[in-house]
């Protein structure tokens, strides 16, 4: 069970600059998450575009970003040591044992082991497992921010159009 307070973006305007990161990647992590709620098995693989994005895609994505972001990045530990694809297309891969409750439940951990893996960080400080080089903490939150706010637009959509259908 979660331990982690979720905190409104708007309730840190006055906080320091970590506190509004992490405030701005949960409520990300969050929409994500639950553009799965309410829909049926056959709504969130519904594939309405030539990619393999569909929204059970998306969020077993997101769990793939945060453990490239906040696991490779942090550690050092290679995708194959982590056990996630090489690459992010494949990512968005849906096996037959991939539900709703499934993904929902590992991308939550997910994030849950992305914020402990950063917690004795500060926004400064060096991690050194990303294939670009080294990079501050800084740049992987607003990274991790920037692909999160993308795909909360990409699922807003596609469930617009799954609901709608």
């Amino acid at each position: 069970m979660s331990t982690h307070q979720v905190v409104s973006a708007e309730d840190v305007i006055d906080q320091q600059a970590r506190v509004q990161f992490e405030a701005f990647l949960d409520e990300h992590r969050r929409a994500l998450n639950s553009c799965l709620d309410g829909l049926t098995e056959e709504q969130a693989r519904r594939s309405l575009v030539p990619s393999r994005t569909t929204l059970l895609g998306l969020v077993k994505h997101a769990t793939f970003v945060e453990k490239v972001w906040f696991d490779e990045a942090v550690t050092c530990r290679s995708r194959a040591e982590i056990g996630i694809p090489a690459t992010p297309d494949e990512s968005f891969v849906l096996n037959e044992d991939d539900t709703i409750v499934t993904v929902q439940r590992a991308h939550h951990e997910a994030c849950e082991a992305s914020r402990r893996a950063t917690s004795s960080l500060e926004l400064d400080d060096v991690v050194h497992g990303n294939r670009r080089g080294p990079l501050p903490l800084r740049w992987v939150y607003l990274h991790a921010l920037r692909e999160f706010a993308q795909h909360c637009g990409h699922a807003d959509i596609l469930r617009e159009q799954v609901v709608n259908e």
